[in-house]
């Protein structure tokens, strides 16, 4: 597997070793010892599958306190995947990262705890993947603005489908410290 970094220290992308004939394809999309050997190393405590349809943006999301990191990729279909880092003290604070996950491609997006998350769907349709490393929690489910000017997501759509939450989401500037995470060397 090969691991490529973004400009943002702990957010990476994997591209995973493939291995194809006539009859199809196989690869990992998931092995601890690797994964820990690449400096990734956390446990599985929660899968999500979501599906959408072309033009719908998901995010930017987080836990805070409770935070969850993401390993996340896509099955089927095309997404533009983000990651924003929102940890009060860190030098690349309210900067973001993306890279572009197809099923053709195979590659993966890891999002460090203390990361925003957020994609959004290029194809007629796409099915996504998240291996969390912590469960779902109601209570600490936050976001920020997917069109946030002080962050500038370079989105490759304009006029996203979002849900009711996505489209109330706050400015990064406008949470409150104790909903963000503080960032530790």
């Amino acid at each position: 597997m090969k691991i490529i970094e973004t400009k943002l220290p702990g957010c990476v992308v994997i591209e995973p070793q493939v291995f194809g004939d006539s009859r199809g394809a196989f690869y990992e999309s998931w092995n601890r010892q690797r994964f820990a050997d690449a400096g990734i190393d956390f446990d599985v405590v929660q899968s999500n599958v979501s599906t959408s349809t072309r033009g719908v943006l998901r995010g930017l999301h987080y836990q805070w306190p409770n935070p969850q990191g993401k390993l996340v990729s896509v099955l089927e279909g095309e997404v533009y995947d983000v990651a924003v880092d929102i940890r009060r003290g860190s030098p690349t604070f309210g900067q973001w990262a993306a890279a572009v996950l197809t099923e053709e491609n195979r590659r993966h997006f890891w999002i460090p705890e203390g990361f925003a998350h957020g994609f959004c769907v290029l194809s007629e349709r796409a099915t996504f993947t998240y291996l969390c490393t912590a469960a779902y929690d109601r209570e600490a489910d936050a976001g920020i603005r997917w069109d946030d000017p002080q962050v500038g997501v370079d989105w490759p759509i304009s006029k996203p489908l979002l849900s009711a939450k996505d489209e109330k989401a706050p400015l990064l500037a406008d949470v409150a410290e104790d909903r963000l995470p503080l960032f530790e060397d």
